[in-house]
């Protein structure tokens, strides 16, 4: 998946990792409030279909075939490989014999998929679900309240046992994918609590030049500064060229959030970047760009800026001239997975968790378990929602996760005395010089991110899943925010979301010039930009993000 290839772009674990927030329920299935949907389909304002209605003529409850007689279902779908063809891939054409469902698919590349699923909404030509299509929770929340997306809250009671008790066991999950009026419009990605090391964006540093050049891994700021001094000037690579990069990334927001914890912020994860809790007043908003431990935060990195100890472009610099240099083994610390994954670099280990001037020392780059979570909807003209729901259910539970992610026992994967999984000889190492990824592709549509599911350590074949990933997450452990510490991504009423479409992001865009600015040129013009936030609106930002905590308090309480 993407995330295994490049932390920056994901995320996504990422990083990535986007999620919503739980409003305040009007009944114990939170579909009270529901504003439409299909009522030929028993998926009205009620919530979808009644836990206590007969199941429609032809649906089998448990097992397989899903339906005793064939039938076709139209869907759309995002994907990665352009030259997949869905309609004869082995997942799909496996997965039709067994449940009797035939989707016909309109599929798109990933590039193009926000276009092509926005046209055909607005046309009225959509199909009956969409799948790896990527809504972002505005256009979940905006579908739903218009009645395009069928609610799913009592669907997923009868009909999916797998998702429901996922959502049971990780309640955040049902916090992230409520929308304010109680109801559930799509399925997510989730990653696995559990799966520890899949939520670490934690750096890499090239622990040979460590050694050589006697300096200990840091256990605070001042020392994590001398280890950069040290591989900046001490040629550790040998070559007689002061050659080496300190600290190689793209761009400063991963140094900024591997510190933050190092000064208290982003006290419950990165899911809101911006805000976290005020430490001064429990359960009250506090904007983190605005802080004064941010301020300091920047200070130390435009130390390090000024001292040459950065990438010297960081601001600017574009990925492929820092993957080249990667690749040449020319960088001490590697902003990024595990270069054994992109660089074929050995020997780098996950950078320790450093303690700041306050005493604090904690690991908050992380998010909620949860991914995109419009990965898969279902609409008004869905004829067999019931069915469908049971369809995507599978790809939660164990046996669907594994034949998702690892296809067919000696097929593509092999089953170790063990238990453990690992794809077989021609996936890894293909005769015809494919790629792990290309290969993986002409079974199963994973590579590229785009999916709902449950993504798995015992299951999962990525950079995260590495040892050394798994070690550093270890590492890291005693330090890190606990999940149930860890903010959903928040979701916002209609006319909220309305006010942050400009509000919100004027002052994020302006909150990220400035970071870059103060890295280069110091805090100088401080006052200044607090100034301006507030002229911005700062105020009610801050007011819109504490009434969306409140309804998440109150949704836990």
């Amino acid at each position: 998946m993407e995330r295994s290839k490049r932390k920056r772009t994901k995320g996504m674990l990422a990083l990535a990792l986007a999620a919503a927030m739980l409003a305040a329920c009007s009944n114990g299935n939170g579909a009270g409030n529901a504003s439409g949907g299909s009522g030929e389909n028993g998926a009205g304002g009620d919530g979808g279909t009644k836990a206590d209605a007969a199941a429609p003529a032809g649906l089998n409850e448990s097992g397989f075939p899903i339906v005793g007689e064939k039938i076709t279902v139209s869907g759309f779908a995002g994907k990665f490989m352009a030259n997949v063809d869905w309609s004869t891939l082995k997942l799909w054409t496996d997965y039709e014999a067994r449940t009797n469902i035939h989707v016909e698919w309109e599929t798109v590349q990933k590039d193009v998929l926000k276009e092509k699923r926005n046209l055909l909404l607005a046309g009225g030509n959509y199909p009956e679900l969409f799948f790896a299509s990527a809504f972002p929770k505005t256009d979940v929340a905006k579908y739903g309240d218009q009645g395009v997306f069928l609610p799913l809250n009592d669907l997923i009671d009868r009909y999916a046992p797998n998702f429901k008790a996922l959502m049971e066991k990780y309640p955040v999950i049902k916090q992230g994918i409520t929308m304010p009026d109680g109801n559930i419009y799509s399925l997510p990605t989730v990653y696995d609590p559990e799966f520890r090391s899949v939520f670490f964006n934690t750096p890499w540093i090239k622990k040979e030049w460590l050694d050589k050049l006697g300096v200990a891994e840091p256990a605070n700021l001042e020392q994590f500064k001398e280890m950069l001094k040290a591989i900046k000037t001490g040629d550790p690579n040998g070559n007689g060229k002061p050659d080496e990069i300190a600290w190689g990334g793209v761009g400063t927001l991963g140094l900024v959030n591997y510190l933050k914890g190092a000064y208290g912020l982003n006290n419950h994860g990165t899911a809101n970047p911006y805000v976290d809790e005020d430490p001064e007043a429990a359960g009250k908003i506090r904007f983190v760009p605005s802080s004064e431990r941010y301020k300091e935060l920047l200070e130390f990195v435009h130390g390090l800026y000024k001292d040459g100890l950065l990438e010297k472009d960081i601001a600017s610099v574009k990925a492929e001239e820092i993957d080249a240099k990667g690749a040449e083994g020319l960088l001490g610390v590697v902003d990024n997975v595990d270069p054994v994954a992109i660089y074929n670099q050995q020997g780098y280990v996950g950078l320790p968790v450093l303690e700041g001037p306050h005493g604090d020392r904690m690991y908050t780059y992380l998010g909620a378990p949860l991914g995109n979570i419009g990965m898969f909807a279902l609409t008004d003209k869905a004829e067999h929602p019931e069915a469908m729901i049971r369809w995507m259910d599978y790809f939660y539970g164990d046996e669907g996760i594994r034949n998702f992610f690892m296809g067919w026992k000696d097929e593509t994967y092999v089953e170790n005395a063990d238990g453990s999984v690992d794809y077989t000889e021609d996936i890894k190492n293909n005769k015809d010089g494919l790629s792990l990824d290309q290969a993986v592709s002409q079974y199963l549509i994973w590579p590229g991110g785009y999916y709902p599911g449950f993504v798995t350590h015992k299951y999962f074949k990525g950079a995260e899943g590495l040892p050394t990933s798994v070690e550093n997450s270890k590492k890291a452990d005693p330090y890190t925010l606990q999940a149930d510490q860890v903010w959903p991504g928040f979701n916002f009423a209609q006319e909220e979301q309305e006010e942050m479409g400009t509000l919100g992001t004027d002052i994020q865009t302006y909150v990220d010039e400035m970071r870059d600015k103060f890295i280069l040129n110091g805090t100088g013009e401080w006052d200044a930009y607090v100034s301006t936030l507030e002229s911005m609106g700062l105020k009610r930002y801050i007011e819109i993000y504490q009434s969306a905590l409140d309804r998440t308090i109150g949704s836990n309480g």
